[in-house]
């Protein structure tokens, strides 16, 4: 089997469709009130990692039915009138996601280069991990 487009390519279009964030640029707008933080990591990722405090939960396989009105699992916060900064643990998923929003209608999208990841290392806040055991 050889695929027509590989993972590189659809990065390379999704950073060229939507705003790119340094981890320091996201620390910035933290705490706005018309932004908000959509953690796309699985709960998984979450108890390992920490979150980033106030961040909007929403695993990457859910992101279609939960911006679009028209569907069952519909969730209103992406019917705000906000600015979207997409993240997950390295960056890959929050580029497609934020193209995804783009291309569904959501108009002021951006991502997280690095993902959380950076944002940790850059010394944004987060809350603990889940203590194991």
């Amino acid at each position: 089997m050889q695929i027509k487009k590989g993972f590189k390519q659809l990065l390379a279009e999704a950073e060229a469709m939507v705003e790119t964030l340094t981890a320091e640029q996201a620390i910035a707008e933290h705490g706005r009130d018309n932004v908000v933080f959509v953690d796309l990591r699985d709960p998984r990722e979450l108890d390992r990692e920490g979150k980033m405090p106030g961040a909007f939960s929403c695993t990457r396989g859910m992101l279609e039915f939960w911006i679009d009105p028209e569907s069952p699992y519909h969730k209103p916060i992406f019917a705000e009138d906000k600015r979207f900064v997409f993240f997950c643990a390295g960056g890959w998923r929050s580029a497609l996601a934020a193209r995804t929003a783009k291309e569904m209608g959501l108009e002021d999208v951006a991502h997280v280069e690095g993902g959380f990841g950076a944002w940790k290392q850059a010394g944004g806040p987060a809350d603990a991990p889940k203590p194991r055991g």
